[in-house]
This record gives structure tokens, C-alpha cells and sequence, in this order.
């Protein structure tokens, strides 16, 4: 499944094929299969791509074998799947949470990267599975075949979440309420600096993010015979960017800022009308990001009054911090110590790995009384996430959902 998985990578909000898989397996086991519009809230996804980029991706996962009565439902970006099955006893409710997205990366054609000379390399140009999503979503399918026996009581709850990259999807599933009835969440990733047969039970160090692409508009007119008429878009942007990069660091914790993209104009001799930044920023604390966006912001408006431009702001992605629960790391960490896969095991570890929209999910579980973990699972990689020759140790995924097959049953109960 990883395999097929990795061949056939999807990134966010197009992951039409891997749903389709998901959701026919997960009914074929008896499972409540919920998806399309009534698993995500439309309005609340976040970085959504073009209608053509969405319906380029339909046609491609039709033509690759996706059930089209399922992925129908799933038009428009729609690519959330959750799973749900009641134990043969009345009991509390465990939520599971897996990625399922890839990334806009080439993947390595040498000859020392297994899934090129396996085989299964990606058959799409410049997408690839460069962080282990497509391990992620095996793992979850191989838990809800172990649990499709039903014997544990309460509810299970299997959500394969689109769009992780970015951070943009999973508020939008927790806008729909499916993670209110939760008692206990779990969420995971496999490798990040951790190497097989190692595993924390929790994670620290998860950052605050807000993702943004800032649109400026202005007049195009020649820029010889009448700059003055023309009001240059460029120019703003690039008063913006230089700005941005100027705001000073905080007493108060760690904080990021990075324009990524800086994009306008046509021709040398015309004064642009149109440039596009995309940047984003960070931080250990949601209060310090929150007041870097505020600033970004205003930065933005008045680079663009500066040369008398507009300037659209959208937000395309966000997330914030993780925090775990020690009760739920304990139960991590006590059902990891009778699987001899695991035999380095730790109940926390400080990550350098950027951001995870799972917050959002913790958070509204904790809200309501609930209790989870973010797991890191172990895997020898080749090379860091989101370069070409990324790649996962498979001996991993067996005892991965294996282990969560026992976390379920143990709380279950």
C-alpha cells in the first residue's frame, strides 16, 4: 500500500485518488465512511488550489483507478475521509489523525534511491512523497483493518487528513465537529530526527505559523514615454519584502519571518502593474506570531499607499503550537515498551521541524476535556524531509500501526 501510495503522490487538497483508496477500504471493513463536503468545512480550508489545478488532479486520479462514485464527492478539493466504528460495548471515543498529502518536490532518479530502483517512484512530474505521508496513511489503514474486529468498546475514530503541507487542512475538519466527541487523540510522524526502533511519546517545539500571500496591484503605462502615469506594483512589493525582513526579533520567545516568493511584471519597458508576495512567520509562542502578522500587515498596507497601489492579503495556511498531555504520553509510552520494535523510548523530544495544523485538533480535544499526544516514530531516512532522495525505512510500518492497534485497544475499554 505505501508503495502504491508513494508511486501516485497528491499534494493538498487533490489527494483524490489516495481518498478514494481510503474510503473504499475503510467501508469495504464495515467502517461509517464519511467524506466529500460533510467531512471538511469548505469555507475554512486555507490555500485551496486553482479550479484548473483541481480538476486537472480529478482526471488524473480517475484515469490512475480512483472509484468514481466516491471521488465525485470529493470535487472541489474536497479530500477528507473519516472513518468511524463502535466497539461492540458502550465506551469513550479515540480519535487517530493521518496526513495524507504530498509535496511539490522531483524526486531522485539515482541509482541509490530505493524507490527508483524498486520501482515505485513517482509517476507524477514534480510531485513527490517527501515527508512520509504516504507511510502515514498506510499505517492508518493497517490499524482500522486490525480494529475492524470491533472488539473494544466505544468509538474509533480514523480522520485521513488532507493538505497537512502548508499547514491548511485541519481546521477545516475540526470546523465540522469531528473532533468534539473525542476522548483521546493521537497524531504522529514518522522519522523527523528520530531512527528506527526509536519513539517518543511526545513532541515539543512545534512552532505558531501563519502563511500569507499578498497580492499588489497598480497601473502599467510605459516606462519611457510615461512613468508617471503608471503606479508600480513592484516597487511596493519590494519595499514590502525589505521591511519584513526588517521587523526586530522579540524578547519574548522565537520568531520567524520569510518571504518566500516575490513575483511581478512583464517586460522592461513597462511599469508593472501586478506583484505577489507569499511569505510566512513563526513562532514558539501564538501571542509573538500573532503580533508578527499584526505588523506584517500593517507593512503590507502602507508599502502599497507608499506608491498608491492595492494590496489583497489571504491568509493560506496556519497553525499553533502542540502541547501533549501526560496522561496521554504515559499510555504512549507503556504500550510501546511491550512491542520489541521499540527499543529506544523516550516521553518527549524537542522537534525542529517547522509547524503542525494537528494542533488545531489537540486543541479542540483538549478544550473539551480530552487528552492527546503527537507522537514521533522512528525511520531511518536516506536524506531530510522535503529533499529528492527522501525515503522511509518500511520495516517501520508494521509495528507503527501495530502500536496504535494496542493504544486503541487500551483506552477502549
Amino acid at each position: 500500500m505505501r508503495r502504491d501510495l508513494h508511486a501516485h503522490p497528491e499534494v493538498g487538497f487533490t489527494e483524490f485518488r489516495t481518498a478514494s483508496i481510503v474510503a473504499g477500504l475503510l467501508s469495504s471493513w464495515g467502517y461509517t465512511t464519511v467524506y466529500g463536503p460533510e467531512a471538511l468545512d469548505g469555507a475554512v480550508r486555507k490555500g485551496v488550489p486553482s479550479a484548473g489545478i483541481l480538476e486537472a488532479a480529478y482526471e488524473r486520479a480517475l484515469e490512475d483507478g480512483a472509484d468514481p462514485d466516491i471521488v465525485r464527492r470529493m470535487k472541489g478539493g474536497y479530500t477528507a475521509v473519516i472513518g468511524i466504528l463502535q466497539g461492540k460495548r458502550p465506551g469513550p471515543a479515540a480519535a487517530f489523525r493521518f496526513d495524507m498529502d504530498a509535496l511539490p518536490v522531483t524526486e531522485s532518479r539515482g541509482e541509490q534511491h530505493l524507490p527508483h530502483r524498486e520501482g515505485f517512484a513517482s509517476r507524477y512530474s514534480g510531485i513527490m512523497h517527501a515527508c512520509g505521508h504516504d507511510g502515514h496513511t498506510a499505517i492508518g489503514l493497517a490499524l482500522a483493518e486490525q480494529l475492524a474486529d470491533r472488539e473494544f468498546a466505544g468509538t474509533l475514530k480514523l480522520i485521513f487528513q488532507p493538505a497537512e503541507e502548508g499547514v491548511r487542512g485541519a481546521e477545516a475538519i475540526v470546523s465540522k465537529g469531528w473532533l468534539d466527541d473525542a476522548d483521546y487523540l493521537f497524531c504522529h510522524h514518522l522519522a523527523t530526527d528520530a531512527v528506527s526502533g526509536q519513539l517518543f511519546a511526545g513532541a515539543l517545539g512545534f512552532l505558531a505559523t501563519t502563511k500569507l500571500t499578498a497580492e499588489f496591484r497598480g497601473i502599467s503605462s510605459h516606462a519611457g514615454a510615461a512613468p508617471e502615469l503608471g503606479r508600480n506594483a513592484l516597487l511596493g512589493a519590494a519595499a514590502a519584502l525589505l521591511n519584513i525582513h526588517a521587523i526586530p526579533r522579540h524578547s519574548g520567545g522565537q520568531t520567524f519571518v520569510n518571504v518566500g516568493v516575490l513575483q511581478g511584471g512583464t517586460a522592461a519597458n513597462i511599469v508593472p502593474e501586478q506583484a505577489r508576495l507569499v511569505l510566512e512567520c513563526r513562532s514558539d509562542s501564538l501571542e509573538i506570531n500573532n503580533d508578527l502578522e499584526r505588523r506584517i500587515r500593517r507593512i503590507l498596507q502602507h508599502s502599497a499607499e507608499m506608491y498608491e497601489l492595492s494590496c489583497e492579503v489571504e491568509v493560506t495556511g496556519a497553525a499553533i503550537p502542540v502541547h501533549c498531555d501526560e496522561e496521554a504520553v504515559r499510555i504512549v509510552a507503556e504500550e510501546a515498551a511491550g512491542h520489541p520494535a521499540f527499543r529506544s523510548i523516550s516521553e518527549r523530544v524537542a522537534v525542529a521541524i517547522g509547524s503542525e495544523d494537528a494542533g488545531f485538533m489537540m486543541q479542540r480535544v483538549q478544550q473539551r476535556g480530552g487528552i492527546s499526544t503527537y507522537m514521533i516514530i522512528g525511520s531511518d531516512r536516506p536524506a531530510a524531509h522535503h529533499q529528492p532522495e527522501f525515503d522511509i525505512d518500511e520495516a517501520v510500518l508494521a509495528p507503527a500501526a501495530n502500536l496504535l492497534a494496542g493504544i486503541a485497544r487500551k483506552v477502549l475499554v
